[in-house]
């Protein structure tokens, strides 16, 4: 059983940005792709961006050029670089993985952290 942990959650401006961190234990089999998704009150899951085991990575369009993942497969961690963030990026954030490939959606996940809330005031 994989367990995932995220932090570095916060309230920031407009403008500014956080990093996100999620810290997988259980094993390094349940991480072949990993991912973050977010929820806002309301509105359904949605996937901000996905990581495979070689590194190769997929974006929402809302979050392209602006977001990054990326991750240390020696320290099993996964990491979300959050930059130039606005008002519509509030919502919960949510690491996931899959033991196995998947596609950027929800369904295909496996593991789900407990979430770390993000908030931008304008």
């Amino acid at each position: 059983q994989v367990q995932l942990v995220e932090s570095g959650g916060g309230s920031v401006q407009t403008g500014g940005s956080l990093r996100l961190s999620c810290a997988a234990s259980g094993g390094i089999y349940g991480t072949y792709c990993m991912a973050w998704f977010r929820q806002a009150p309301g509105k359904q899951r949605e996937a901000v961006g996905c990581i495979d085991r070689d590194g190769n990575t997929v974006y929402a369009e809302s979050v392209k050029g602006r977001f990054t993942i990326s991750k240390d497969s020696a320290k099993n961690t996964l990491a979300l670089q959050m930059n130039s963030l606005k008002p519509e990026d509030t919502a919960m954030y949510y690491c996931a993985s899959s033991p196995t490939y998947a596609r950027c959606v929800s369904f295909d996940f496996s593991y789900w952290g407990q979430g770390t809330q993000v908030t931008v005031s304008s």
